[in-house]
């Protein structure tokens, strides 16, 4: 079979061999990066990123001249595995249903991604992409939770800070890791911090 012989999605002619090969030993670093940081290494090295992809160390820096390059690619792989969960339709009709959906979903979302979150937040400091990313995040769980709330609670800013709180990825952290509880003991608590908010909703 020729070298030249499929183009690559999103193209409009063939690629070489060489080009193909180029893909493929970038798309391998990217996995190792993400592999290594889910395992619990979450400030790999490029030298342990090339070992894990099994390359050497000069050809991690043809492909990512800098680690922020990588935790680029890393960011857009883990945006493409959540945002279809995050921009599904709920099936809740109102708010309160789909604040609760929400909590369920921002569970499952916040455990996958918590290792390479918390890899991101111990480099951001030194990395402006790194920030704006984190920044980035930020600015996406408000604006989704703003957009289930209905305005007579959107008037109400100490309880919108206070769910967004809630729902943070901050707050998931802290429960998962610095207080060691299980999924299901977060969720629990997760729960019951939403149902107090909602008691003092309605009693308002």
């Amino acid at each position: 079979m020729s070298s030249q012989a499929m183009p690559r999605p999103g193209t409009s002619g063939p690629i070489d061999g060489r080009h193909a090969r180029s893909i493929a030993t970038r798309d391998k670093i990217v996995t190792a990066l993400l592999r290594l940081v889910r395992e619990g290494d979450v400030s790999p090295s490029a030298a342990r990123v090339a070992e894990s992809a099994g390359v050497g160390l000069r050809t991690v820096f043809r492909h990512f001249d800098e680690m922020d390059t990588l935790y680029r690619e890393m960011s857009s792989a883990i945006e493409a595995q959540v945002m279809p969960v995050v921009l599904k339709p709920y099936e809740a009709s109102d708010w309160r249903g789909r604040l609760r959906e929400m909590t369920d979903r921002r569970a499952a979302i916040y455990e996958t991604i918590m290792p390479y979150r918390v890899s991101a937040s111990i480099k951001r400091f030194s990395s402006q992409f790194l920030m704006q990313n984190y920044q980035r995040n930020l600015q996406l769980e408000r604006t989704s939770l703003v957009a289930v709330l209905p305005q007579t609670i959107l008037d109400d800013a100490p309880v919108v800070s206070a769910l967004e709180a809630t729902l943070s990825f901050q707050c998931w952290r802290r429960l998962r890791h610095d207080q060691a509880l299980t999924v299901d003991e977060a969720r629990a608590v997760i729960g019951t911090l939403l149902d107090a908010l909602l008691a003092r909703i309605d009693a308002a």
